[in-house]
This record gives C-alpha cells, structure tokens and sequence, in this order.
C-alpha cells in the first residue's frame, strides 16, 4: 500500500472549499463542511492520513513537510480553488519530485483532460465515484488498469480509462467517522445555524431533484438516490457517539435526505432511542406526518433550499418545487417546533429587479430562523454552466467565482439585470431579512438563553458585518 496523503490544500483564510460546502467560498460567517468526500476514500486506504488545511489554519509548509513522507497525494479540487490547488501541487512536486499526485472532485470529473494539461505535476484524475478507483491506485494497480482514471503517460500523452460504475453497496464504505477522529479538530468545523461543535457524514448520494445549477448530482452523485442501510448509518453513530461525546449535534450531508419518506422516519425511529440531537438537509415538501415523526425522535432542525419566491423562476432551473407547498411546509415546520436554514440564490435564469424583491418579501414572509444569500454559481459540469455559455449571460468561459479575497463574485449578468445589481442585491437581502424588529428581538432573545450563545452571536455579528465591507469595497 502507498503512503497516501489527502489533502485539501491551503487556501483563503476562512475559505470553505471541501465537497460538504455546496459553493467553495468564504462565507458571511466563518463556516466549514466537514471533508467527507476525502475521508471515504482515507478509510479504505490503510495508513492514510487526512490533512484538511483551511479550517486548521495550515499553510503550505505544513503540508509539504508531511507530502515529504508519503508516495501518494490525493488532492481535492474545485472549479474556484483549481488555480490553487495546481501551485501547492507543484509545490509537492518540487519538494518530492517522485511523488505521484492525483486530483479527485468535480472539476476533475467535468475536465479531466484540463486538469492534466494544466500542470507536468499532476500524475493522473480520477473521475466518477473516486473512492475505490484511489483505492487501487493506493494499492500499487497499474494505472492502465484502473477503471475511473484519466492518467499521463511517461512520454506525456492523456490516457483516459473506461469510466467506474456508479457504486450499488453503499455499505460497502467503511465509516468516515473514524477519520474525523484520527486526523482532524472537530471543533475546528463551525456552521451559522448548527449546535458547536457538530459532526457530519453522508447516510447515501445522490439526488433525485434536477436543479440546473447543483453540482455534484450532475457529476459525480447522480440522480438516483442510493443509500446506505439504516444498520449501517446506526453503526456508525453509535460509534461517533462514543468517539466524540462532546459532539452537540449530528447532521446529514445526503443531498436531500427526506427524498425517502419511509427511510427516513424509519431512520428517525432508530436516531430517537440514541437520544441525540439531529438536522438534515431537506425539501420543502415534507409531510407533516413526516416531520412530525422526526421531530419526535430528536430532529432539530432542516436545511430547505427555497432558491427563490418566484414561481417561474422555479421552473426554470427545473426546482419541482411550489411557492404554495413550501409556504405550508414552513407553517407545519413552525408548528412542530422544527428550526430552518432557509437557501436562497440571486441571478437564476429569469432574475429581475422585480423578481429579486418578490424573494426578499417571500423570504421574510416565510420567516425561517437563518438564511443563506448565494449568487448564481455557474459551475462547469451544470446544465446552468451550458445555458450561461450558449445565451451570452458568462461571456468569459473562465470567469472567476470567486472574488480576489475568496467571497462570491456575479459570475452571470443578463441584459436587463447586471453583475453589479446582482452582487449588492446580496447585501440588501441580509440586511432587509435580518434588521427587522422581529427578527432582532428573536435574535436577543436567543442569545439571552446562555452565556455561550451571546458569545456565538457577537462573533458572528462581527463576522457578518466585516464580509458585508469587504463586499462593499470589492464592489467599489
């Protein structure tokens, strides 16, 4: 077996760019995803180690010094973070110039031949499901022989190999919590609306929804949600229980983890006699019977992407979402006593002045107890990045997502709504939903329930308002 490094590599101070943050960027609040996609494939390969740089505050020397040690390193990459990512491996490469150096994500699936091309430093791309193609490439298999891989050869020519079937056993994966406890400061993972410190792992991939700006269901996880069993799921939390007791929360990365109705109140069932505190990702048509069910067996909390107010502009990325469902699944989940971290997005396809202040008005209509703002990221790889390309709305096919401090660029304009009144929409939004009376006094009245939680909350108010400048003066 190679002595393999994971890495996701060094980056903005802040930055959050592992597979668990649906946009690699710095966020309104300091906030990291656990590197799960990373972790999956470090649990197969024996002897492994994971550095996950950003949330540790590790630089490049760090990294080096441990590449030193290893034959292997499998790198993480982003569209966002590619540019990066290329220089920490030619820096590897540099210290350790037999090292091979493989790039696993997204952007290595949409653009393996790219990725090569980019740098003599990368050795080889595993595209698909990467887990098990590292795997064998960790075990010593010829590269030739590994299904999954796009690889250089030593006269320099691109050999792409037959691609990996998606994976059907999901309890093949051994658990990924083991990693987290083995490589990695839990307490280092910080999210705005979840309990500190937290804990996060998948229970299946994929999503069964066709949003046409979601990445990883149009590369890499697919459209069928597969899902590991729940024996399986309750294995592991009982084991990061016992790992991590000082865990307050666990919460469920899967893209939409109520896709399955049975499954998860079966799931919920089972999570309920563990006595712990739970949140998920979800859509906003959950039944109420549904909710109800989880939130009797610990459920605090859902992550719902609302995306937008408009009708139409639901439709056209494809949501299969109402305005009216979701309103009543918000009141059912406001009835049930269930928190939500409502999503949006600004500059769909269809975004108008108009439409931008109908979402605003149907985001402090509906009330959810947190929000995320993003602006319309048109990754490549996305039916969003195509219809960007073909109507003109990205004229540059490499324009930056990211702005040169790390925070989310307007990336799209369309003829009658500019980048410019895209990105400020972002900050009227935050600051229309969240400096009301209303909701000022739910916030105090919140941080008024402990010592710990007026601490959070000052901090993260000045978090807040430092990115709101540092938008204010990129936007200058």
């Amino acid at each position: 077996m190679m002595r393999t490094l994971f890495l996701q590599g060094p980056s903005y101070d802040g930055y959050d760019g592992g597979a668990g943050a649906r946009y690699q960027s710095k966020r309104e609040i300091r906030s990291f995803w656990y590197p799960t996609w990373l972790a999956q494939p470090a649990a197969l390969v024996e002897g492994s180690k994971l550095i996950d740089a950003p949330p540790h505050r590790l630089g490049l020397d760090a990294v080096l010094a441990e590449a030193r040690a290893r034959d292997l390193v499998v790198m993480h990459t982003s569209t966002p973070s590619f540019a990066s990512d290329i220089r920490t491996a030619e820096a590897i490469k540099a210290a350790k110039p037999d090292v091979v150096i493989g790039l696993v994500g997204a952007k290595a699936m949409v653009d393996p031949a790219g990725c090569l091309a980019a740098s003599p430093a990368i050795d080889f791309v595993a595209r698909e499901e990467f887990d098990f193609t590292v795997k064998e490439v960790a075990e010593g298999r010829a590269l030739a022989a590994v299904a999954g891989l796009s690889w250089r050869r030593r006269d320099g020519t691109i050999t792409h190999n037959p691609g990996r079937a998606l994976l059907e056993d999901m309890d093949a994966l051994p658990f990924v919590s083991p990693v987290y406890q083995r490589d990695l400061v839990i307490e280092n993972y910080f999210s705005g609306y979840l309990r500190h410190p937290y804990l996060s792992f998948y229970t299946g991939r994929g999503c069964k929804s066709r949003c046409t700006f979601c990445l990883w269901p149009q590369t890499i996880g697919g459209h069928r949600y597969r899902v590991r069993s729940i024996g399986h799921v309750m294995d592991e939390l009982r084991f990061a229980v016992r790992a991590f007791p000082q865990v307050k929360e666990f919460f469920f990365d899967d893209d939409t983890l109520t896709d399955n109705a049975p499954r998860v109140e079966a799931l919920a069932r089972e999570i309920g006699k563990l006595g712990i505190t739970w949140s998920c990702n979800a859509k906003g048509n959950v039944s109420r019977d549904t909710l109800t069910v989880m939130r009797d067996n610990g459920l605090r909390l859902l992550v719902v992407g609302y995306e937008s107010g408009n009708q139409q502009i639901l439709h056209n990325i494809k949501k299969g979402m109402r305005i009216e469902v979701a309103k009543r699944f918000t009141r059912d989940c406001r009835d049930l006593g269930i928190k939500i971290h409502g999503t949006f997005v600004l500059g769909l396809p269809g975004e108008t002045r108009e439409t931008i202040e109908e979402t605003i008005r149907f985001a402090t209509e509906i009330d959810p107890h947190t929000v995320q703002v993003s602006l319309a990221a048109p990754y490549p790889g996305t039916e969003l990045y195509d219809q960007a390309i073909r109507n003109g709305w990205l004229l540059d096919e490499n324009a930056q997502l990211l702005t040169e401090h790390g925070t989310q660029a307007a990336a799209m304009s369309y003829p009658h709504l500019s980048h410019t009144e895209m990105f400020d929409s972002v900050e009227a939004f935050y600051r229309r939903f969240y400096l009301r009376a209303p909701k000022i006094a739910a916030i105090v009245a919140e941080m008024a329930t402990s010592p710990q939680m007026l601490k959070r909350r000052l901090r993260e108010g000045v978090e807040f308002f430092r990115f709101l400048r540092e938008r204010k003066h990129e936007a200058a």
